[in-house]
């Protein structure tokens, strides 16, 4: 990896974007940045750098990139590349953060970047019974169920260990949760028999203390999780493209137009920042026509 500290912290007036990229790059780097965070970080500044250069046929200033570049960029990923929710989300935590330290070092007027915050896309009860009736797998259409009706992150879900999912108590222990946070989570009443018989009929006898296993490797994958799902849609027709991390969605989203308290949801998501909770909760036409009808 290139050393960045070499270039000095300056002011700049008027400089080019990509010299400032370098700059920031020096920043997270005398911060003791990994090499990866510096790599990854260098990528995507890189290819932003491109995309407007092509756009404004030369070398732009960094003065001169303006709220609609951004998000010309990224629908750009979005509709031209493909790019999936997660991967646009971080080009754009990218560019959040060049722009943050970019202020304080006086390098722009910007304040913070502002794009467009598109509804997550999550499926109701009815959906989730035609993807899950559509599911061969037995033992992934568990952990779909699973998924479904807990909220858990799929490697929060998959690093399960049998002790871990007390079916007697009603209680799931996250051990392995972001940030290496634990949190217990009641047990829907849903899942009980859904899991009895998963332990006594489904799970193979393997040398393995993994809650959720297959016979071959004794774990299950998320990749593999993933792309039932992406099967599974693609046989239903759906134009929604349906991840373990939308089931996650799906379960706040539900408990939201159930009237579930916020914090509450909070608590079960393992969220140790409220704003992060807010990202889930939204209200569909009918709904916020509902609440201004009480008015």
């Amino acid at each position: 990896m290139k050393a960045f500290t070499d270039v000095k912290s300056t002011v700049y007036t008027d400089q080019p974007f990509k010299t400032h990229t370098i700059e920031f790059l020096g920043v997270l780097e005398s911060k003791k940045a990994s090499e990866q965070t510096l790599w990854g970080y260098g990528k995507d500044l890189e290819m932003f750098n491109r995309f407007i250069e092509e756009k404004n046929n030369g070398i732009v200033f960094l003065q001169d990139i303006k709220t609609q570049d951004i998000e010309d960029y990224l629908n750009m990923l979005s509709n031209e590349r493909n790019y999936q929710p997660a991967s646009v989300n971080r080009h754009l935590c990218t560019l959040r953060s060049f722009y943050n330290i970019a202020v304080k070092r006086g390098w722009t007027t910007i304040d913070q970047l502002k794009a467009p915050i598109k509804e997550r896309t999550f499926i109701n009860e009815q959906e989730y019974h035609e993807l899950v009736k559509m599911i061969d797998h037995p033992t992934i259409k568990m952990v779909v169920q699973f998924l479904f009706y807990t909220g858990l992150r799929i490697n929060e879900c998959l690093t399960l260990t049998l002790e871990d999912v007390d079916i007697v108590n009603r209680m799931i222990h996250v051990r392995r949760g972001k940030g290496d946070k634990e949190r217990k989570i009641p047990l829907s009443e849903k899942l009980v028999p859904l899991l009895t018989a998963y332990k006594e009929t489904i799970r193979p006898e393997v040398n393995s203390n993994r809650f959720f296993a297959l016979a071959k490797t004794g774990k299950v994958s998320d990749v593999y999780v993933n792309r039932v799902l992406h099967e599974t849609t693609a046989k239903l027709g759906w134009k929604k493209v349906i991840s373990c991390h939308v089931l996650r969605h799906s379960f706040a989203s539900n408990l939201v137009s159930n009237n579930v308290h916020i914090v509450h949801i909070q608590k079960l998501l393992g969220h140790s920042d409220l704003k992060t909770t807010s990202r889930y909760v939204h209200a569909n036409h009918d709904q916020l026509a509902q609440s201004i009808a009480v008015l």
